[in-house]
């Protein structure tokens, strides 16, 4: 199959939130928004894999993103349909192959902290040895750019809250932004993205409004993606996985502020100091 290949997919994307009627504490019935929450349970070749908890705005790459992180499927050509069916709340993928044997190739499923809860197969966290990213040279003052031009996106957040954000971007731009009620969710949906419109994530920085933890870094290592930046904080497991992976690791980064936990290296400091600023090196 040529490299411009793409499955047979429906284009079953729904709208992230729906109004709805709350009393203020001065007893006035206001209409807002609420994020919508909807089961999407994904099936391979009838086999039925995972139920994720999705907005359910990009059902078909959030699959699709899925199984590649998980190492389900590992070419796109061996995806002959993705069908998405919210009737039923399903999402089908059917292979050339009609493989049999996916209960085996599954193993052992490992429940992570991800919100609305994640989950990483057992086959996955046996080859994260094999994981050694590339590192790129960051400068701060585009990274306090990127951070700004972020600024623009979160569109559900601002209308209704109770989601995370995710970026995939270039220097200073936001290439793709997907939002959903799972960290995990919308970077699996950007992984199926970059997937299907073959973009590499070797010159790239990831972004994520939420927390740094041992799934998110194993789907960015697995992207290819050598910067992670994160609004929220990180765990201890993240950043060893981090340091192992040669993963640049930026959390707290709002406005003009960041904290690099590892990686410092390939940060360039080329933004000037504030007069009488000092530099303090308060560990002992």
């Amino acid at each position: 199959m040529s490299s411009d290949y793409r499955p047979e997919m429906t284009e079953a994307g729904l709208s992230p939130t729906t109004a709805v009627i709350a009393i203020d504490e001065y007893q006035n019935r206001r209409q807002l928004h609420v994020a919508e929450e909807r089961a999407l349970t994904i099936y391979i070749d009838s086999y039925e894999i995972v139920t994720l908890m999705t907005l359910g705005t990009q059902p078909e790459m959030l699959a699709l993103g899925y199984l590649k992180n998980q190492g389900l499927i590992k070419k796109l050509s061996e995806i002959k349909s993705i069908q998405v069916d919210w009737d039923v709340n399903t999402v089908a993928v059917t292979t050339f192959e009609n493989r049999d044997d996916w209960k085996d190739k599954l193993g052992t499923r490992i429940v992570t902290t991800g919100c609305g809860q994640g989950t990483v197969f057992g086959n996955i966290m046996e080859h994260l040895d094999e994981l050694k990213i590339k590192s790129i040279k960051t400068k701060q003052s585009h990274l306090y750019l990127l951070l700004k031009n972020l600024n623009i996106y979160n569109d559900v957040y601002k209308n209704a809250g109770a989601v995370h954000g995710c970026a995939l971007c270039h220097d200073t731009k936001p290439l793709i932004f997907i939002e959903d009620v799972g960290r995990h969710n919308a970077v699996d949906a950007i992984a199926g993205k970059m997937w299907l419109e073959d973009i590499s994530g070797a010159n790239k920085i990831f972004y994520t409004t939420g927390r740094l933890t041992s799934e998110m870094i194993i789907k960015v290592a697995q992207m290819r993606i050598p910067v992670l930046l994160s609004r929220s904080g990180i765990t201890k497991m993240g950043l060893n996985l981090a340091h192992d992976m040669n993963i640049t690791l930026l959390s707290r980064a709002k406005s003009k502020h960041f904290l690099i936990y590892n990686g410092a290296e390939n940060i360039e400091f080329d933004v000037e100091l504030p007069p009488k600023y000092e530099v303090a090196n308060i560990v002992k």
